[in-house]
């Protein structure tokens, strides 16, 4: 079902009329722990965009990180999760640091193997693991299955249940791309594909997908926006499909069954956002406890200078759509390249009771790191909170995906960055890179 924007509008006069809080409400600054892993490279926010899936990832009782030093070598650490003491191991790979795009992503697959991406915008694929179970020490660059891996963007791994793992990436450029997606098999050892492309650009678009989801029952859900051109400014529509037969056939949220590779004529748009609206690419997904998706981004509302925190869910029956808080600053995103964007990306994380938690940083909150979360089933009364933490610059939330779903605590990659418009860079000296840990709670 198509929903647009008017509809927005009037469900916010209707909860304000029924006397339901969307005033931001803010908690002190709650009580974390932050652990120093060592330094990193601070001039552009390579070490720290959202889409890097992941930074620091978690198995059994071991928590592993990865980042780009001063030089730009690749850095691994590993820890116990009790412990503030790291193995820290500077790997021979090295990154183009001064492109943001050219993130490390990294992924423990059933066997506890460390899987790392890194260095990709544009470029031939950058791939190794570990030696074996537990090792920092990484093998020589490897193929996944040798097609379609000359021209490699926002590389991103999902975790399955059967322990093995997911690579999405991006085949071409900005405006002009397709979205590919591959399987590991853990009991060969291999990659295969599973759909090149699963989204199809045409030639004349790309998609930005938010990190594939897999909910409990094994589902997958993706979502996406499109762009036109190069220009951030064409971003448009939030779209959505779900495969219940791992990869093998997807639908839309209706259950209309789509023909593969899905392409801009029959995706299906489930909130409408036009060109010129400032929304965002790559944001972020979650499930709640009944496998229904749910999409946190930003984008300016019609007649207003402000963009906002949007939070797009299904109910079982249709899309609705909530603002979560509400901004005052004003911007523009438009333009190529990386941009120097005074909000982050938002991270969505769904916890116990299906309370939702948005965590950004916003230049108008003192670029710390904040919490929103929100209980009730409207997703209209957010409460907000300040972590206990250093500013973070232009960083952008990363979390550890698996004390998140085992343990409920929030472990954030945390580092001071800058970021220049396009590529530039910021005069910032490598600065410390930790893990920042937050029991996380939401008052009524």
């Amino acid at each position: 079902m198509l929903k647009r924007r008017p509809l927005l509008l009037l469900l916010g006069a209707l909860i304000v009329a029924a006397g339901c809080s969307i005033t931001p409400q803010s908690a002190p600054p709650a009580a974390t722990r932050l652990v120093p892993v060592g330094k990193g490279w601070a001039r552009s926010s390579v070490n720290a965009v959202i889409f890097r899936s992941h930074s620091l990832v978690t198995h059994g009782d071991t928590q592993y990180v990865a980042w780009y030093d001063g030089e730009g070598r690749m850095v691994l650490a590993r820890r116990r999760l009790s412990s503030k003491r790291w193995d820290v191991n500077p790997s021979r790979y090295t990154g183009n640091v001064r492109d943001a795009h050219n993130a490390i992503s990294i992924a423990l697959d059933g066997r506890g193997v460390l899987h790392v991406a890194w260095d990709h915008h544009g470029q031939p694929l950058n791939y190794a693991r570990g030696v074996r179970p537990g090792s920092l020490e990484l093998t020589e660059r490897l193929p996944m299955t040798g097609d379609r891996e000359r021209q490699v963007t926002y590389p991103q791994f999902t975790y399955l249940p059967d322990g093995g793992l997911l690579l999405m990436y991006r085949e071409g450029g900005s405006g002009q791309g397709d979205v590919l997606l591959n399987r590991y098999d853990l009991a060969t050892e291999t990659w295969r594909v599973v759909a090149h492309p699963l989204i199809d650009g045409q030639g004349e678009r790309n998609a930005y997908p938010n990190p594939l989801v897999v909910d409990k029952r094994g589902g997958w859900h993706l979502s996406w926006t499109w762009r036109e051109t190069p220009d951030v400014a064409t971003n448009h529509d939030i779209m959505y499909a779900f495969s219940p037969d791992q990869g093998r056939s997807w639908l839309s949220s209706s259950g209309r069954r789509y023909r593969l590779p899905i392409g801009a004529a029959d995706a299906e748009v489930v909130w409408e956002v036009p060109q010129g609206s400032g929304l965002i690419n790559q944001t972020s997904m979650a499930v709640d406890s009944e496998g229904r998706p749910m999409i946190a981004t930003y984008w300016r509302p019609a007649g207003s200078t402000v963009p906002q925190y949007e939070l797009v869910w299904f109910t079982g029956a249709g899309w609705r759509a909530s603002e979560a808080g509400h901004r005052t600053q004003p911007f523009r995103l438009e333009g190529e390249g990386t941009r120097r964007i005074p909000i982050s990306r938002p991270l969505l994380l769904i916890g116990d009771g299906d309370t939702v938690y948005v965590v950004f940083r916003d230049e108008e909150r003192g670029s710390g790191i904040t919490v929103a979360c929100a209980g009730d089933p409207q997703r209209s009364s957010w409460h907000f909170t300040q972590l206990a933490a250093p500013a973070v610059g232009l960083w952008e939330p990363t979390h550890d995906p698996v004390v998140w779903a085992r343990d409920r605590r929030l472990h954030l990659f945390h580092q001071l960055v800058g970021q220049g418009e396009a590529e530039t860079l910021e005069a910032l000296p490598p600065g410390p890179v930790s893990v920042l840990e937050w029991s996380p709670h939401c008052r009524p």
